[in-house]
């Protein structure tokens, strides 16, 4: 039986052509009947050249989304195959490890993030073909790696651009209680089932460490700082001081408790991070060392990304301001739709305003157990820089 086929409209240039994996609605010629969401259909040019083969839904402004240039059945051997890959590709399987094992398109799999934490497995499902298959991808993967549990955190608000619900379960049907983990290091109480994303931002780790080399015997401040990573890495480098700020009284709960377990000193804040920069009292106050800013994306869309420049501008100059001399800044970003020149433009802006000479120390980006895919630019998300500011 032939494959259901999608067609490019004439007269638009779709990105498909230039190898992104992704077709919008706007540049088919015509949907496919609802029958078809979630499945697996062709796609091919006005000429009626074959592109691949890929997942559909006509709900979504993503209507399809390659899985190969073969075509592929997307059946249970085929996903084993695929979730193998992935697998092998992270490197041996360690038992006690924490690490992104599955990362969407980048691996194959559109609309999979899998996240091992330690003898966990945690699961985003968000695309409707692979929700489609949900339960076979958690049995796949408790085949193949034996976790005490696979949680699925279907949870993303980005699920709904799939017409799909926002739900959290586990493979054993059984709730999966906080706990104690290790990571690098450090004891973290992570809440796999119903914490931030999937747990904790696996992305960051090698980050923490870089960080930490400058913090030895130096004044600290951590802002957005979620759980507290950069703090407690701080302290435990040896850091005469450490200030954790976030706006989020959860997580500010949450890293406290961290530091306590670590049995580190390290002050946390619930605060406004803009507002606490702006407040008069910071003139008074000792100028910081070492000023880490890890915030949440300001550019979530394409057309919030103009707003989004002057807000990591603002960021980045009070932080400058605040920096003594010699003083290390370690600044990200992890919005796609901000590229590594606009992210270079805006330190260089906040500087010229700061009068501040800056130089590059270390240019950092998301490492490679999150594997960014050539020629589709939404898979690669985290840059940042650590400077030191004369």
């Amino acid at each position: 039986m032939p494959m259901p086929s999608l067609k490019l409209k004439p007269n638009v240039r779709a990105r498909v052509l230039d190898g992104h994996p992704w077709v919008f609605a706007n540049e088919v010629e015509a949907l496919l009947p609802s029958e078809q969401d979630g499945e697996i259909v062709e796609c091919r040019d006005r000429t009626g050249r074959f592109l691949g083969a890929g997942i559909y839904n006509g709900k979504s402004q993503i209507v399809w989304r390659r899985l190969g240039r073969e075509r592929s059945p997307l059946d249970r051997a085929d996903l084993l195959a695929r979730l193998e890959r992935a697998i092998a590709r992270r490197g041996p399987v360690a038992p006690g490890a924490c690490r992104r094992l599955v990362w969407s398109e980048s691996d194959d799999l559109p609309g999979i993030v899998v996240d091992q934490f330690g003898d966990a497995l945690v699961v985003q499902i968000q695309t409707m073909a692979m929700e489609k298959r949900s339960a076979l991808i958690g049995e796949l993967l408790a085949e193949l790696l034996k976790p005490a549990e696979v949680i699925f955190r279907n949870d993303a608000p980005i699920r709904r651009l799939e017409g799909l619900p926002l739900e959290t379960h586990t493979l054993s049907g059984k709730p999966w209680a906080p706990s104690w983990l290790a990571i690098d290091g450090i004891d973290y109480w992570l809440d796999l089932q119903g914490g931030q994303k999937t747990g904790f931002y696996l992305d960051q780790r090698p980050q923490h460490s870089a960080v930490a080399r400058h913090c030895a015997g130096r004044r600290v401040l951590d802002a957005f700082c979620n759980q507290g990573p950069f703090a407690l890495h701080a302290a435990k480098a040896g850091a005469a001081r450490v200030l954790g700020l976030d706006s989020a009284e959860d997580a500010i709960a949450a890293a406290r408790q961290n530091a306590e377990r670590n049995k580190v000193t390290v002050e946390f804040s619930v605060a406004n991070v803009f507002d606490w920069f702006n407040a008069a009292e910071r003139k008074a106050e000792e100028p910081w060392d070492v000023i880490i800013l890890d915030p949440p994306p300001f550019a979530k869309s394409r057309s919030a990304l103009e707003g989004a420049l002057r807000g990591y501008k603002e960021i980045n100059l009070r932080a400058l301001q605040r920096l003594a001399p010699g003083g290390v800044l370690a600044t990200y970003s992890c919005s796609h739709h901000m590229q590594d020149a606009d992210l270079r433009g805006v330190l260089a802006a906040a500087a010229t305003d700061a009068r501040r000479k800056v130089r590059v120390l270390e240019w950092s980006h998301q490492p490679p157990d999150h594997p960014v895919l050539i020629g589709m630019p939404e898979s690669e998300y985290l840059r940042g820089y650590i400077l030191q500011a004369e």
